[in-house]
């Protein structure tokens, strides 16, 4: 499989709209598509228009495979790109918990 990085911009109101969206992306994923989608990681942002965005990590069969999930998922999927290379300078932070 490929890795990819997916933008979905401006894709749900809220948080808890996207949390709704992961929760069907996993099942989909992990029990309909296993061997085509494999959701690695997504980083959340908040849109200049006040709506949430994420760039997702996927590894994907082909782009045929994201469109499709997207497709079943009810959400944006167009918008992907082949990853040529990963640097890493940094692991990703992690956050302090809540004392």
């Amino acid at each position: 499989m490929q890795l990819y990085v997916i933008r979905r911009p401006s894709a749900w109101a809220s948080l808890t709209e996207l949390e709704k969206a992961g929760a069907k992306s996993a099942q989909i994923g992990n029990e309909e598509m296993s061997d085509r989608v494999r959701w690695i990681r997504s980083y959340v942002v908040n849109e200049p228009d006040g709506r949430i965005g994420t760039f997702c990590i996927y590894e994907a069969k082909d782009g045929a495979a994201i469109r499709e999930h997207a497709r079943r998922v009810g959400m944006p999927g167009e918008e992907f790109y082949p990853v040529a290379t990963t640097v890493v300078v940094r692991p990703d932070p992690v956050p302090a918990e809540a004392v």
